[in-house]
């Protein structure tokens, strides 16, 4: 970290992190990345399908796909090779490297648009998508280098957002620096000029050390892209969360694709239409991605993905009813289609299918990152890429085949698309069930109860620790597990561990149940092991030393099964107190719990975390006096 950050320790919102050393510099360099990208390749396009007397601007509709495929090609060859070296050296360097690169590709652009030469330009936009395809690796891998755990939500956030934003104005300054109305050297000037724009920012990048600084890179792309695609099917949860994000951009690439005929065909609009539509599916995807902190607590929240992937469908669904079904003769302007029975419709629509998305895609990020080795996080980012550019490709020729072959109109694919995102998601979250299971949580913790944290940085990010907490409710785990970054064991009652529904979410989390040594000694003699098992491989373990509910509200006799875990596994305790849980529909307050009507929603509850004790200093009954402290007089 630079000596700013190391002066200022404190962990900042999403925002603060744009005036921090360790994010800033490298958030506008991949800003400017993906601005001078759709500047170029805007400019392209415009001037391959413009192009006036040019013998391939005469196959416009050939050389625009060919200069699509050969953007994504590189995806293909050189992405393992990225990852590889994102792994190996230290990428602060690479990055400047890279963008030196940018600017002597840039620099042979601005020549070719000088000279309109459709050949040079389109052999440069392979160049282009080459350094994309290098720089992908480590755009990702950094992140969790330079930001702190609860930072790297925030920091995810930031990029995709910023990343969207320098898409949608690099295709606006393309159109704006049209290299067929005005002289080509408005565009070749602004390529170069945003290049060294990119480059300078990249010179303040904190260095980043090299994870695996032995790695023998092989360069064979063939045999090396399997090696990458094995490395993230290590853990099936981080390879499904790929898909997933690939999925996702098959998704964007299609309504993108299809946005341009849509507005003309269907909406009757003319191009400041689909600049709109354009701007407006951006802006969701930006303004959703900035909304995951929060709504994640600033810790990686899987649940927010089912929640994302529900959006997106129901406003696909609803995209396709919002069509006007009316002709007109003429294309209609911004102000006449505002105007439009129906336009608001289609741009809420797209607004809320961006902000689904955005809430959908940035846990994954987030996820992918701080679930994988770190010596191998690189590679398993690339082969994310690979599968990025793979699921893109196939878009287009599912909108070929929808659209070309079945010949269904642009809406009626659109309702496809939306179907089969609910597939693709029923089959992701039934196969890897921790996003259904954290999906509930935070559906239950969101709905019913508002959460304030006290302290929780106690609880280290990472090592063996046991948690102890009171018992007030049937779902103090669950409050628990949706305010702790780290994922945690639960020890519970077995009755309880048996709950309808509850059993599917305590269950997926790996709950361990137990029972009196009196009535179940296997059951009770299996869970300590279980809680041995877990320590030994660095989870982190919650207890509640009561043994039951609260049936008064007070902490009740905290039993000696926890000084039994620490002689065994000497690890660190951290005192939790839940309080304002009693009198809640799942406790024991005015008789016995789930037997009333629920009296109140959106209850204040606050969770205190108190200072860690040593395994030295563990005893059932100082930890009881400390979480009766931080707990206080109100229950």
């Amino acid at each position: 970290m630079s000596k700013e950050d190391k002066a200022s320790p404190e962990t900042v919102g999403q925002f603060g992190l744009m005036t921090r050393r360790r994010f800033a510099p490298f958030f506008w360099t991949q800003f400017f990345g993906a601005f001078n990208d759709n500047l170029f390749k805007n400019g392209l396009m415009i001037l391959i399908a413009y192009g006036a007397g040019n013998l391939i601007a005469a196959k416009s509709d050939i050389t625009v796909n060919l200069a699509a495929g050969l953007f994504i090609l590189p995806f293909f060859l050189f992405s393992a090779t990225a990852g590889q070296m994102a792994d190996k050296y230290e990428k602060s360097m690479l990055i400047q490297r890279i963008k030196i690169a940018e600017i002597m590709i840039m620099g042979l652009g601005a020549l070719a648009f000088s000279f309109s030469s459709l050949v040079a330009l389109i052999f440069l936009l392979f160049l282009m998508g080459t350094q994309s395809a290098f720089f992908g690796p480590i755009k990702y891998s950094i992140i969790p280098d330079h930001l702190k755990p609860d930072e790297i939500v925030g920091g995810n956030a930031l990029v995709e957002m910023g990343t969207f934003v320098a898409i949608l104005l690099g295709l606006i300054a393309g159109n704006l620096l049209n290299p067929v109305e005005l002289s080509p050297g408005w565009i070749a000037a602004a390529v170069c000029f945003v290049a060294v724009l990119g480059w300078w920012a990249s010179r303040f990048i904190p260095k980043a050390s090299p994870p695996a600084p032995d790695l023998v890179i092989d360069y064979n792309p063939l045999t090396q892209t399997i090696k990458t695609i094995g490395y993230a099917r290590n853990i099936h949860s981080v390879f499904l969360s790929i898909i997933a994000i690939s999925w996702f951009w098959f998704l964007g690439m299609a309504y993108l694709t299809q946005l341009p005929n849509y507005t003309k065909n269907v909406l009757f609009g003319t191009q400041d239409v689909y600049t709109l539509l354009l701007t407006v599916f951006s802006a969701g995807i930006g303004f959703g991605s900035m909304l995951c902190e929060r709504l994640s607590g600033r810790k990686v929240e899987l649940g927010l993905v089912p929640l994302g992937s529900l959006g997106i469908s129901l406003f696909g669904i609803d995209l396709f009813f919002a069509n006007p079904g009316t002709h007109y003769d003429t294309l209609m302007g911004i102000t006449a289609f505002i105007h439009c029975p129906g336009s608001i419709r289609v741009l809420v629509d797209l607004l809320m299918i961006g902000i689904f998305g955005g809430i959908y895609i940035v846990p994954l990020f987030a996820f992918i990152q701080t679930r994988t080795e770190k010596k191998y996080r690189a590679r398993v980012i690339a082969a994310n890429n690979i599968l990025n550019a793979f699921f893109m490709v196939v878009s287009a020729l599912a909108g070929i085949v929808f659209l070309g072959f079945l010949n269904l109109t642009i809406p009626e694919f659109f309702l496809v698309l939306a179907i089969m995102n609910i597939a693709a998601a029923a089959y992701i979250y039934t196969v890897v069930p921790e996003f259904a299971m954290r999906f509930l949580i935070w559906v239950i913790t969101h709905t019913m109860y508002r959460v304030r944290h006290v302290n929780l940085d106690a609880i280290p990010d990472a090592g063996p620790a046991v948690i102890v907490c009171n018992h007030v409710s049937y779902m103090d785990a669950l409050i628990l597990a949706g305010s702790c970054r780290r994922p945690i064991r639960f020890v519970m009652f077995e009755p309880i561990f048996r709950i309808p529904v509850l059993k599917f979410i305590f269950k997926t989390g790996k709950a361990i149940p137990i029972a009196s040594k009196r009535e179940n000694p296997a059951t009770y003699h299996a869970a300590f092991e279980s809680i041995s098992e877990a320590l030994e491989e660095d989870e982190i373990v919650c207890i509640f030393p009561e043994g039951k509910l609260t049936r008064d509200g007070e902490i009740d006799v905290f039993k000696p099964g926890i000084e039994k875990i620490i002689q065994k596994n000497p690890v660190p305790v951290i005192p939790v107190a839940l309080r304002g849980m009693w009198g809640s529909f799942f406790s024991h307050k005015s008789g016995p719990a789930l037997r009333r009507l629920p009296s109140r929603f959106w209850s204040k509850i606050t969770i205190q975390a108190g200072s860690p004790v040593s395994p030295e200093n563990v005893s059932a009954n100082d930890l009881r006096k400390r979480v009766k402290d931080l707990r206080g007089e109100h229950r």
